[in-house]
C-alpha cells in the first residue's frame, strides 16, 4: 500500500492541476495502442509470452525520461482497492482491473503519463492534462512514442498502418478525447440532440469512465471512433472543431438558462453548496452531481476562480476506492456514504458564501 499512497499523496496533474481559460474542458487524453511485431496480442499469447512482452516493454517504457521519478505497478501485486484506485484516477483502465497477471502500468511522477503494458494491447501509451491541450499533448505523446520505437519492433503493415487487437484502433492506434462539464445542456434537455449529432461525424460520447459508464456529474467524454484511413492531424482537427462547437453550445444553454430562468441554476447551486456543507450521507453518484453543480458556481463566478481546484480534486476523491482508502479500514457502502459526507464537510467548511448578488443585479 506505500507506493500507492505515496502516489495519492503526490501532486498530480488532474488532482492540482488548473484550468481556467476554457473551464468547460477538464481535461484532455491522447491514447495510442501499440503492439510488438513478433508476438501474438495479449489475449492469445501464451503465459510465457506475456513474461516475455512484459519484461521487454517495462526495459524500454522505463528507460524513458518522463519516467524517472514514476511509479511501477504490476497487476499481481495489486489489490482490488489499489487497482480501482488508479482506476478512478484514469490511470488504468477498467478492462486491466481484470488482469490477474503479466501485465502493469508504468506512470510518470506528475501522473500524466500512464503506459499500461498487456492490457487488450502490448501497449497503451496516454498522456492527459487538465484543460484543453490536445495538440500540446499529441506533441508530447509523439515523442515517446518514437522513443519507444526506436527499441522496439512494434507490428505495423503500410497498407493499413499499426496492428491492433480491437480492427477498430488498427490504423494510428490513437484515441484523442477530452472530458466536458456540460450542466447547461443536460439542464436544457439538449444533450440527447448533441449524441446524435456528433456520432453522424463519427466521434463517440461517453460517461466518465469511458465506454459502458453514466455521465455522473454531467460529465461527458468525447472522442474519435475512426482510426484507419485518416493521420493523426486529421484526427485531431477534426475532433477539435467538433469540441469546439460543443463548447459553443454549452455557452450558449447557459446563457440562455440565466436569460430566461435564472432560478433554476441558483436553487440547484444553493441546494448543492448547502448539502455538500451539512449533509451526513452521500452517495458517489449524488456526490458527482452536487460537485458538477459547484463546479458550475466557480464558472458563473458564485464562487471564487481559486476554489476550483479544490472541487476538481474532490471529484477524484469522492470516489468509492478513494473513501475506502482513505477510511484506513474495510468499511461497508453505508459507512463510506457516511465517511465521504463528513470528507466534503471538512473541505466545503472553509468556502466563502455564494456570491448571487452580481448575477441577480
Amino acid at each position: 500500500m506505500e507506493s500507492i499512497r505515496s502516489l495519492l499523496e503526490a501532486k498530480a496533474e488532474l488532482t492540482h492541476g488548473s484550468n481556467s481559460t476554457r473551464a468547460i474542458v477538464l481535461s484532455t487524453r491522447v491514447r495510442l495502442a501499440r503492439n510488438l511485431a513478433q508476438y501474438p496480442f495479449p489475449e492469445w499469447a501464451k503465459e510465457s509470452q506475456r513474461r516475455e512482452i512484459l519484461a521487454s516493454c517495462l526495459e524500454a517504457v522505463k528507460a524513458l525520461p518522463q519516467m524517472n521519478e514514476g511509479n511501477e505497478f504490476l497487476v499481481e501485486n495489486l489489490s482490488d482497492l489499489e487497482k480501482q484506485i488508479l482506476m478512478e484516477r484514469h490511470l488504468i483502465s477498467r478492462e486491466m482491473m481484470q488482469s490477474k497477471k503479466s501485465a502493469g502500468v508504468v506512470i510518470s511522477g506528475d501522473q500524466s503519463c500512464a503506459i499500461m503494458l498487456n492490457e487488450e494491447d502490448h501497449l497503451r501509451i496516454q498522456i492527459v492534462r487538465s484543460g484543453y491541450k490536445l495538440k500540446e499533448i499529441w506533441k508530447s505523446i509523439n515523442a515517446i512514442d518514437n522513443a519507444i520505437e526506436a527499441t522496439i519492433d512494434y507490428a505495423f503493415v503500410p497498407e493499413l498502418g499499426y496492428l491492433t487487437a480491437c480492427p477498430t484502433n488498427v490504423g494510428t492506434g490513437m484515441r484523442a478525447s477530452a472530458m466536458l462539464h456540460l450542466p447547461g445542456l443536460v439542464l436544457a434537455n439538449q444533450m440527447e440532440k448533441v449524441v446524435r449529432a456528433v456520432n453522424k461525424l463519427g466521434i463517440a460520447v461517453r460517461g466518465l469512465f469511458g465506454e459502458g459508464s453514466d455521465a455522473s456529474g454531467s460529465i461527458f467524454q468525447i472522442s474519435n471512433q475512426q482510426t484507419l484511413g485518416e493521420s493523426e492531424e486529421e484526427i485531431l482537427k477534426r475532433l477539435i472543431s467538433v469540441l469546439d462547437s460543443i463548447i459553443e453550445q454549452e455557452e450558449n444553454a447557459r446563457q440562455k438558462i440565466l436569460e430566461t430562468d435564472p432560478t433554476k441554476f441558483f436553487d440547484k447551486i444553493g441546494r448543492a453548496y448547502g448539502i455538500l456543507s451539512h449533509g451526513h450521507l452521500l452517495s458517489s453518484a449524488e456526490v458527482m452531481n452536487l460537485l458538477s453543480l459547484m463546479r458550475l458556481a466557480v464558472d458563473l463566478s458564485l464562487l471564487p476562480e481559486e476554489n476550483r481546484k479544490l472541487i476538481d480534486r474532490a471529484l477524484i476523491e469522492s470516489q468509492p476506492g478513494h473513501v475506502q482508502f482513505a477510511a484506513h479500514e474495510k468499511i461497508d457502502p453505508a459507512k463510506r456514504d457516511k465517511f465521504r459526507a463528513r470528507y466534503l464537510r471538512e473541505h466545503f467548511a472553509g468556502l466563502p458564501a455564494l456570491n448571487f448578488e452580481d448575477l441577480m443585479n
